[in-house]
């Protein structure tokens, strides 16, 4: 969505009308949490990671976020068929993690992951641009 909406090319929603959820959890994070695991190993354990309920929004929301740190206006439709096996929301619940791993803290939010992903994309098209003025 975030390399469309500064390339300004047409994206499309599948489905629920953009309002499916889906939790989002930044690299740093996810590999701060295989540390603490790698530091106090649960053998035979199994977890859900992602960004739960700090880190999460709509595709709908996801489209604000990105507007608003962009500048830019995402140019999209929805389409009524919904990808076969999509999840209308899902949410991973960290809950078992949390209480094996207590020193282990989320440091980034929804907000913070599609504002770097935003500026990234941003500072590409810049260099892209500048490699094709030359």
């Amino acid at each position: 969505m975030v390399k469309c909406a500064i390339s300004d090319m047409p994206y499309t929603i599948f489905g629920y009308n953009g309002k499916q959820v889906r939790d989002n959890i930044h690299s740093k994070d996810l590999v701060s949490a295989f540390y603490e695991f790698y530091l106090n190993p649960k053998c035979g354990e199994v977890y859900n990671i992602g960004g739960g309920r700090e880190s999460n929004c709509s595709i709908l929301e996801a489209i604000e976020i990105i507007e608003r740190y962009s500048g830019k206006i995402l140019n999209y439709q929805c389409s009524d068929v919904a990808r076969t096996g999509d999840h209308q929301w899902w949410i991973s619940d960290l809950s078992k993690f949390k209480k094996d791993f207590p020193n282990w803290k989320m440091q980034y939010n929804i907000n913070d992951i599609i504002k770097e992903i935003v500026l990234f994309e941003i500072d590409l098209l810049n260099k892209k641009n500048k490699t094709h003025n030359k």
